[in-house]
């Protein structure tokens, strides 16, 4: 009995020991790796002043790869050519830079790496490394700090570029748009707040732009562009802000394309209420011309009843820019535009909403008398129907009640184009909900600094404007009967009271209109009412 005993209990601490065995033999994965590499020394030393050599050689405590460093890599003053780097698509405890330009002398250069040395197992960041050497006796140690902000937008964009630019002989207010600065630094990915570094002692122009080619000069049809009126001093303890806006483009025409059977397309860039169309080439008489600016676009259209011809010129005019453009635009095998309406809402029209129906040709005529609003499919609603010339579009308004079907009837005839051709029979129908499923919100707005006229405007998460108001004088703004959501709200200080938001102009010295924004999202739910107070910092 006894040995049976002892037995069991053989059996029993074997069968514990193996599964003891069995246990620690599972691997866990262990605790994360969230340590950054570690850089060891550099060959040449980092800060190294006299520098005449063309390799760099940055040591690390593990293995090292490269992530996204076309990005991240900021050198400055800029050079030509971007140094070599390697490793490139693998890994090594080394990074290697390989300087292709002749150095200026006398000069501090600073190589920023951003986060691109990350190491090789987790992909863990070295943050904003930077290499400073010298081709001259000293290391320049002057600083200059600030902050880049939106001028319209509530965020702003990421890898913005700093610049400065020494004001000597051959500055100009030109010079931004010609050569890279004297010194550069990026914002990056992850914070608004810039710090240049190893700067010399002088007088500088500072720049913030959004360098969509990446070639450090502003380009105005892509980039945008922040800017002091003022220059910048060094040495100073000054914090600067610079506002990023996008111009308006300057003024210009782009090559014409045959679109469509009955339509030629003209694109232009900047303000375009000064071009003046005009055909050159011989039109039949029999031949009917529109010209209308496309809806939402920068696009003159030029629409003809089609015929057979080989080619159209035409002369493009900018009567106040003494401007005169002439292009030649061949046909080709295309389709032809026919008439076709959108509705500018479906399914629920919300209280305040008009209905519309927007058309993608021109339309001549409209006849009232075709068109009809019901509610509950019988009951005839009182109604007005407008065309819009301008956003070729017709206006349908009604007075809307809480929980009701309303049909929008149209029959052949009641929107006619230019060509010719009508509307087939339609209906669009459309539900409104109850004042419950809305809330309400109103909004005070407080501070000293606030200059009227003010344009108010309620958003979604997006920058989408969903409702608007402006007040001349101070006055609680009310925004009845919103869809539940998230909203931001914007203020604009409409200082030329022209109704809208103006951006500035680096060369005319013009800051844009000052935008502030409620500091948190809005959420709005239904059946609520929110009181705001919003205060307007300086």
């Amino acid at each position: 009995m006894f040995r049976r005993i002892l037995g069991y209990i053989f059996i029993l601490l074997s069968i514990t020991a193996f599964y003891q065995c069995a246990r620690k033999g599972t691997p866990t994965g262990g605790p994360k790796d969230v340590t950054p590499p570690v850089l060891l020394r550099a060959v040449p030393e980092n800060m190294s002043t006299n520098f005449e050599g063309k390799k760099i050689r940055l040591y690390f405590d593990e293995l090292v790869k490269l992530e996204k460093v076309q990005e991240q890599l900021i050198v400055s003053p800029p050079l030509k050519y971007q140094p070599l780097l390697s490793p490139q698509g693998g890994a090594n405890k080394f990074v290697e830079i390989v300087i292709q330009d002749t150095l200026k002398e006398n000069t501090t250069y600073t190589i920023n790496f951003g986060q691109s040395i990350v190491d090789n197992n987790e992909g863990n960041p070295n943050p904003f490394l930077t290499y400073v050497f010298s081709t001259g006796d000293y290391i320049d140690s002057l600083e200059l700090q600030g902050v880049v902000k939106d001028a319209f937008n509530k965020e702003a964009d990421d890898f913005i570029s700093v610049m400065l630019y020494s004001i000597d002989s051959s500055y100009t207010d030109s010079t931004v748009y010609k050569r890279p600065p004297n010194y550069i630094t990026n914002t990056l990915d992850s914070t608004i707040i810039f710090n240049l570094k190893n700067l010399k002692e002088g007088t500088y122009a500072l720049f913030a732009i959004k360098d969509q080619t990446k070639n450090n000069v502003f380009d105005q049809n892509t980039d945008k562009i922040g800017f002091i009126k003022d220059t910048v001093r060094l040495p100073t303890d000054s914090i600067y802000l610079l506002n990023l806006f996008r111009e308006v483009p300057d003024y210009g025409i782009a090559v014409p394309t045959y679109a469509a059977k009955n339509k030629i397309s003209f694109g232009y860039y900047g303000d375009g209420k000064d071009i003046e169309l005009n055909t050159i080439s011989p039109i039949p008489d029999t031949v009917k011309t529109k010209i209308l600016k496309e809806r939402d676009k920068d696009t003159l259209n030029f629409w003809f009843t089609p015929y057979d011809m080989d080619s159209l010129l035409f002369t493009v005019k900018n009567e106040r820019l003494k401007l005169i453009d002439t292009f030649k635009v061949k046909s080709r095998k295309v389709g032809i535009d026919s008439l076709k309406l959108t509705p500018s809402r479906t399914g629920t029209l919300n209280f305040g909403e008009r209905f519309s129906l927007l058309a993608n040709t021109p339309i001549e005529s409209l006849d009232t008398t075709k068109i009809e609003v019901f509610k509950q499919d019988t009951l005839q609603v009182i109604h007005t129907a407008v065309l819009d010339s301008l956003e070729n579009q017709v206006n349908i308004e009604f007075k809307v009640d809480a929980n009701e079907k309303y049909k929008v009837q149209m029959i052949p005839g009641a929107i006619v184009d230019f060509f010719g051709t009508t509307n087939d029979s339609i209906n669009f129908v459309l539900n409104t909900k109850s004042y419950a499923d809305y809330g309400n919100l109103s909004v005070n707005l407080t501070g000293e600094s606030i200059e009227y006229p003010v344009i108010l405007e309620l958003t979604n998460e997006k920058g989408e404007v969903q409702r608007t108001q402006i007040a001349t004088e101070p006055k609680v703004f009310e925004f009845n009967h919103i869809s539940p959501g998230k909203y931001l709200i914007r203020a604009i200080f409409d200082t030329n009271n022209n109704g809208q938001w103006d951006t500035g102009n680096y060369l005319k010295r013009i800051q844009p209109e000052k935008v502030s924004y409620y500091p948190t999202t809005i959420e709005m739910r239904a059946n609520w009412i929110e009181n705001i107070t919003f205060t307007i910092l300086n």
